[in-house]
C-alpha cells in the first residue's frame, strides 16, 4: 500500500508574466529561490513515507524542462505527458488509471508543482495523517487556516473541527469583502491538494464523470511509453475540459477536508512572489541587480547584466525578462494577466472579430492589391509566364523560373475568376498555361523543372510535383474557360508520361533527394480531384489509389499522423528523415481527405482527416497563434520557424472541418504574414521571436493564399 506522489504541473501562470509564459510556466522558473517551485515540490514529497518515485502529469511542450530539473536534482520519476490539456480532472484520472495497473491499493498524494510550502516537515505531518482517512475512503483535501482574506483563492467550509472531517462546502474565489466574511467564520484556502485512494478516484470518476475517466483510462493503455515517460494516447483529447472540484469534489459523498497550519502560497501574482521572498531590513526583495534608493516593501528581478534602480517607492514591483518590462503596484498584482490579454490583441496586426469581416478583408486585399500586382509586375509580359518572387516592396526578382510556379499561377488567376474578380484572370491565366505548354513541357507531356528566366532549360528533369501544378491548372481552365484549347487531350498525354515516374512497389517515384515521399502524391490527389470535380471521372481511380496508400502507408497506423518520407519498400526512412511531423501537411491532407471522404461517401477517410486535424494542431505555437515548421514524430518542435504555407492549410482544413474558433485563429495568424510594406505581397518566414525574415515573397505561395480565400469564400456562401 505505497503512496504516490502525483505532481500536476498544468497552467501557464500568466499572472507572472514576463518571468512566466506559456512555453516556460511559472513552476519551472525560480521565483523565491534558487530552485522552482516543481524542484522544490519534488523534493517535500520524495521525503513523504513509503512514497514511490514521483509520478509527473504535465504537457508534451515541457517533457525537456521536467527532465532537466529532475536531473539536477539527481531524482527519478514517471511523467504521463498530455497530448493536450484537458484540465486537472482529466489529469488525476490519468495518474489513477496508471496507478491502478500497478497498485490497486495506492494512495496518491497529489500536488501542484506551483506552490510554495516552506515547512517541509508539517507539510509530511499532514499528509500523513491524511493518508489515513484516505486509506478509509475519503478524498481528502488539504485546507489551509487562512492568514488573511485573500480574494485570489477559492475557500472551503469545513464541516467539523481540527481533524479530518466532512467538506460542507466549497466556494469560489470571493470579493474581498466576502473573503473577510469567510476568514471569520472560519472558512479555511482551498489549497487543491488531494490525498486518495485511487481505486476510490476511479469509483468516483467514473460515477460523476464517465466521459473523462474513460477517455483517460483508454489514453493510459494506448500510450507509447520509453524511458519512465509515458506519452498518453489520443483519446486523451476526447475528455472534457473540467476541474476536479467540478467533476467530482462538489458532488461526492466523500469529500473531506483536514485543516492545515503551515506557510502556503499558489505564488499566483508578484504580490505572492514577494511575501515568499527573503527581504532586507526595509522589506526589500530582490533577485539580480537591483538598487534600492529610499524605497521599501518593493521586489525587482532583473537578469545577468541588467541593473535596476528604484527611488522613493514602496509597493512596487519591477520585472525584466528580455525585451519585456513589468511595473506594477504589488496590490494591483491581479491585473497582470489583463494587461498580458491586452498585449496579445495589441500584437495581432489587425486582428478579425469574425469569420465574416476576415472574408471581407481578405477579398478586398486579393481584389484591389495582389492580383492587380502579380499580373502587372509579376507576370513577363516580353517572354511570357510568370517570375518567381517580388520584393516585399512590390519589385521583381528574376531568378530561374520553375515549372511548378507557372501550373499554380495559372490555377490562381483562374480561382481569381470563379471568386468574381473583374481584372484580366482569363488572360493571365491563359498567359501562364500558354508560356508552361511552349517551353516547359518535353514531347512526351511531361513538364520540366527549371528554366533560365531568358527561357533557356537548365533542368530538363520531371518532378511528380511540377506535374501536378501543371494538371491542377489545366483542371481549372478546362472547368472555368472550356472550348479555347482540349485540355483534356492535354491532360491525359501527361497523366500517360506520369506512368514512367511509376514506383513498382507502388505510387510514384519522386526526382528530389527524397524519392518516396508523401508530399508529391498529395498534389497528384488535389490534380486528380480537380479534373473529377471538372467531369472527367476518368481521375477517380487515381484518386482512390492515392488516398488508399494514405490510409496504409503515410499515415501512422497507430499515432494517426501524416510522415513524409520512406524506403523504397514505403516503409518510414530510418532516422530523422522517418520522424519528421510537418503541421502543414496534416492540415492539408485533412483538407483533401474531407473532399475526397465526402465526394465518395466515406466515412473512414473523413474521420482520418479530423485525427490529422488535430495533429496537426499540436503544432501551432500558442504565443505567435501560428503554425509551425515542423515537428518530431513525438510532437516535440523540430522546427519552430513559421513558414506562410502551414497558415493557410490550418485555415482551409478549419473551415471545411466546421471548425471555426480554430479557423479565426487561422485567418489572422495568416493575415500577418500579409502586412508587408507593399500591398499585395507577403513575407514567408516567421522566426520563432515572431519576427519576419526580410527577403522576397515566393510566387509560389500565392496558390497557397486564394486557395485559403476561396475556401472562407465557400464557407461564408454556406452560412449566408
Amino acid at each position: 500500500m505505497a503512496v504516490y506522489p502525483v505532481i500536476m504541473c498544468g497552467g501557464s501562470g500568466t499572472r507572472l508574466w514576463p518571468a512566466s509564459r506559456p512555453s516556460r510556466p511559472k513552476q519551472f522558473v525560480p521565483l523565491t529561490g534558487m530552485r522552482s517551485s516543481f524542484q522544490d515540490t519534488v523534493l517535500r514529497v520524495a521525503g513523504l513515507a513509503d512514497a514511490a518515485p514521483p509520478l509527473i502529469v504535465a504537457g508534451l511542450a515541457h517533457r525537456a524542462s521536467i527532465l532537466a530539473q529532475l536531473a539536477e536534482l539527481d531524482v527519478e520519476g514517471v511523467l504521463l505527458l498530455e497530448p493536450e490539456g484537458r484540465d486537472s480532472a482529466a489529469a488525476m484520472a490519468a495518474a489513477a488509471a496508471w496507478i491502478n495497473l500497478r497498485d490497486p491499493l495506492g494512495v496518491a498524494v497529489v500536488v501542484s508543482a506551483d506552490h510554495d510550502v516552506p515547512d517541509d516537515a508539517a507539510f509530511r505531518a499532514a499528509v500523513e495523517v491524511a493518508v489515513i482517512s484516505a486509506r478509509g475512503g475519503s478524498i481528502v483535501t488539504l485546507g489551509v487556516r487562512p492568514t488573511s482574506p485573500s480574494s485570489a483563492y477559492g475557500y472551503i467550509r469545513a464541516a467539523g473541527g481540527d481533524g479530518v472531517s466532512p467538506v460542507a462546502a466549497f466556494v469560489e474565489k470571493p470579493d474581498v469583502a466576502t473573503a473577510k466574511v469567510y476568514v471569520e467564520a472560519g472558512y479555511l484556502w482551498n489549497s487543491g491538494n488531494f490525498v486518495v485512494a485511487t481505486a476510490v478516484l476511479a469509483e468516483e470518476l467514473a460515477a460523476h464523470a464517465p466521459q473523462t475517466y474513460a477517455a483517460a483510462h483508454s489514453a493510459v493503455g494506448d500510450g507509447k511509453a520509453s524511458d519512465g515517460v509515458l506519452v498518453l494516447g489520443e483519446t486523451f483529447r476526447t475528455a472534457p475540459k473540467i476541474s476536479i472540484d467540478y467533476a467530482v469534489m462538489e458532488k461526492t459523498k466523500r469529500a473531506a477536508v483536514l485543516p492545515v497550519d503551515f506557510a502556503w502560497s499558489d505564488v499566483g501574482a508578484w504580490d505572492a512572489v514577494w511575501a515568499a521572498s527573503a527581504k532586507t531590513v526595509a522589506g526589500n526583495a530582490a533577485s539580480g541587480a537591483a538598487l534600492f534608493v529610499e524605497s521599501s516593501h518593493s521586489l525587482v528581478r532583473a537578469p545577468a547584466g541588467v541593473q535596476v534602480a528604484v527611488i522613493g517607492l514602496k509597493d512596487v514591483a519591477v520585472v525584466v525578462d528580455g525585451d519585456d518590462i513589468l511595473v506594477c503596484d504589488l496590490s494591483h498584482s491581479q491585473s497582470v494577466k489583463a494587461a498580458v490579454d491586452q498585449l496579445k490583441m495589441q500584437s495581432k496586426p489587425n486582428a478579425f472579430a469574425s469569420l465574416a469581416e476576415a472574408s471581407d478583408a481578405y477579398q478586398h486585399w486579393l481584389r484591389v492589391s495582389a492580383l492587380p500586382l502579380w499580373w502587372a509586375v509579376g507576370a513577363d509580359h516580353e517572354r511570357g509566364g510568370f517570375i518567381e518572387a517580388l520584393s516585399v516592396d512590390g519589385d521583381p526578382r528574376p531568378a530561374p523560373r520553375r515549372g511548378r510556379v507557372q501550373g499554380r499561377q495559372v490555377f490562381t488567376y483562374g480561382a481569381a475568376g470563379e471568386l468574381g474578380w473583374k481584372g484580366p484572370w482569363r488572360q493571365a491565366a491563359w498567359h501562364g498555361l500558354n508560356y508552361a505548354l511552349a517551353r516547359f513541357q518535353r514531347p512526351d507531356g511531361l513538364f520540366r523543372s527549371l528554366l533560365s528566366a531568358e527561357g533557356e532549360v537548365l533542368d530538363d528533369g520531371a518532378a511528380v510535383y511540377d506535374q501536378a501544378f501543371a494538371l491542377l491548372g489545366m483542371a481549372t481552365l478546362h472547368r472555368l474557360d472550356p472550348g479555347k484549347m482540349d485540355l483534356v487531350a492535354a491532360s491525359n498525354h501527361l497523366r500517360h508520361g506520369l506512368q514512367s515516374l511509376r514506383h513498382g512497389g507502388g505510387g510514384f517515384k519522386e526526382t528530389s533527394d527524397y524519392p518516396f515521399q508523401s508530399n508529391c502524391h498529395m498534389h497528384i490527389l488535389e490534380a486528380a480531384l480537380a479534373w473529377s470535380e471538372a467531369g472527367e471521372a476518368s481521375w477517380d481511380a487515381l484518386a482512390d489509389e492515392i488516398v488508399g496508400m494514405a490510409a496504409t502507408i503515410f499515415i501512422d497506423s497507430e499515432g494517426g499522423f501524416l510522415r513524409e518520407f520512406f524506403d523504397e519498400t514505403w516503409k518510414p526512412a530510418p532516422g530523422d528523415d522517418g520522424r519528421l511531423v510537418e503541421p502543414g501537411h496534416q492540415f492539408e491532407w485533412a483538407w483533401l481527405l474531407e473532399r475526397w471522404g465526402h465526394q465518395r461517401g466515406d466515412g473512414k477517410a473523413r474521420v482520418a482527416a479530423r485525427k490529422l486535424f488535430q495533429i496537426g494542431r499540436k503544432g501551432i505555437d500558442p504565443v505567435r497563434a501560428v503554425a509551425i515548421n515542423a515537428l518530431w514524430d513525438d510532437f516535440s518542435i523540430r522546427d519552430a520557424n513559421a513558414r506562410l504555407w502551414p497558415q493557410t492549410e490550418y485555415l482551409k482544413a478549419a473551415l471545411i472541418l466546421g471548425e471555426d474558433d480554430d479557423a479565426l485563429v487561422a485567418a489572422n495568424g495568416l493575415w500577418k504574414y500579409l502586412q508587408t510594406p507593399a500591398q499585395g505581397v507577403w513575407f514567408d518566414k516567421m522566426r520563432p521571436d515572431g519576427a519576419f525574415v526580410d527577403e522576397p515573397a515566393p510566387a509560389s505561395s500565392f496558390y497557397h493564399i486564394i486557395c485559403a480565400i476561396a475556401e472562407l469564400s465557400r464557407h461564408q456562401a454556406a452560412r449566408s
